[in-house]
């Protein structure tokens, strides 16, 4: 069975839907919220333990995300996306203002910090599924790749400013208030949401989440692998976020070191990724498609690997943040057509499921190659390290560009 839309060829195009926008401005005060809130966690948790009680309780949160991303999809498609967002981001805004209000009024240590961090890992595994299945029950599937970019400037976005509302919140009033700060940003988010109107699933794919929460995974896992484009697409994401992760994250902060390049000249390096991604997310908004998306999609990851390669042997920090900036340029707009092609080729119905999926495969499973990585670094040095990461890279833009199915896959115009 091919799932479709409910049509609607009088649909404004997504960057002049207000209904777009509204969902839109309350994802990206959510953002920000995550934003001030990891800089008020990492600093809490420093600032009531050592470093490596503060280094437990900020990835304490990965644990329940990885375990229960899939029964996150699994609601996110019973419940509907938009009603689960909601009630995610109302449970991580009291959570966050509860915490804000105990440090406030006494110290009491790294357990609420840690508890925080637990919450915020559970409700990650159902809001993001839901986050994922939203932008199809908006607009129609011509739009989806405009969305994804207008999302992923949101990202960008949030990225850059989070962090000094973050370090201003600290300033002003220490941990306390920069959680405060944090819950009201993610408070802003819900009444946006309410205002939100959302498309209902045709009668037919409705009736696909109906038996046990058990059964409804098996049919989500199911229609992934028996599809022809998402099954493929599933491993290409795989591949390229095990390839990306290591060099973009622990191999950028030893390479820096091993340069001379310092913190500043890390933070230029990433300034130049965060530019690059930047640059592929206003592309989709501004374009809102591209032909040919499968094999573009493949085509910027196997290109995007080499440039990875390149920016272990590139001597000079000036050079650096080109590579970096091109780099971010090319797995931007591979991770947007990613997400716009898995949007439109999946049913709706089984989105938050599938979406559930290729969250699991990056948040879960990517973040392993991190210690690989380094361990991989001090045995063999940085070069080889970036070289065979970025050949892992590039098997995931091969695999769209050897599947027909995969290669051969178009957005809806």
């Amino acid at each position: 069975m091919t799932a479709t839309l409910i049509p609607s060829a009088t649909a404004p195009q997504a960057h002049r839907d207000p209904n777009v926008l509204r969902w839109l401005a309350a994802y990206t005060c959510s953002m920000l919220g995550d934003s001030v809130y990891y800089l008020a966690l990492s600093w809490a948790a420093v600032q009531a333990g050592t470093p490596a009680q503060a280094g437990l309780v900020t990835s304490a949160s990965a644990l329940p995300r990885a375990v229960l991303m899939l029964g996150g999809g699994v609601i996110a498609d019973r419940f509907g996306p938009r009603r689960v967002v909601i009630g995610s981001d109302a449970v991580r805004c009291a959570a966050v203002l509860a915490v804000a209000a105990l440090l406030f009024l006494t110290s009491p240590g790294l357990w609420p910090l840690a508890l925080l961090a637990l919450v915020f890992g559970a409700v990650d595994a159902v809001f993001m599924p839901a986050v994922g299945a939203l932008p199809a029950r908006l607009t129609e599937k011509g739009q989806l790749a405009r969305v994804q970019g207008m999302r992923g400037l949101a990202i960008r976005f949030s990225a850059v400013v989070g962090a000094p509302l973050g370090g201003l919140g600290v300033a002003v009033g220490g941990a306390p208030a920069a959680f405060a700060f944090a819950g009201m940003l993610i408070a802003v988010s819900v009444p946006l949401l309410l205002s939100v109107r959302v498309r209902d699933l045709p009668k037919d794919d409705t009736a696909e989440v109906a038996g046990t929460a058990w059964n409804d995974l098996r049919a989500g896992l199911g229609h992934i692998r028996r599809h022809r484009v998402l099954a493929p697409l599933m491993l290409a994401i795989a591949l390229g976020d095990l390839g990306f992760v290591g060099p973009l994250n622990i191999g950028l902060t030893l390479l820096a070191d091993r340069r001379g390049w310092g913190a500043s000249g890390m933070g230029w390096v990433l300034a130049g990724f965060g530019v690059g991604a930047g640059a592929s997310a206003l592309l989709l908004t501004v374009r809102g498609r591209l032909p040919r998306a499968g094999q573009v999609t493949g085509s910027a990851c196997v290109a995007g690997a080499v440039a990875i390669g390149a920016l272990a042997f590139v001597p000079a920090l000036a050079a650096a943040v080109g590579v970096a900036g091109l780099v971010g340029l090319l797995a931007g707009l591979s991770g947007a057509l990613c997400g716009a092609l898995l949007q439109t080729h999946a049913d709706p119905a089984y989105l938050g499921r599938v979406t559930a999926v290729s969250s699991l495969v990056s948040l879960g499973l990517a973040p392993l190659g991190m210690p690989l990585a380094a361990a991989a670094i001090g045995g063999f040095g940085l070069g080889p390290v970036y070289v065979v990461s970025a050949g892992v890279c590039g098997l995931g833009g091969l695999v769209a560009l050897v599947v027909p199915a995969l290669r051969r896959a178009e957005l809806p115009g």
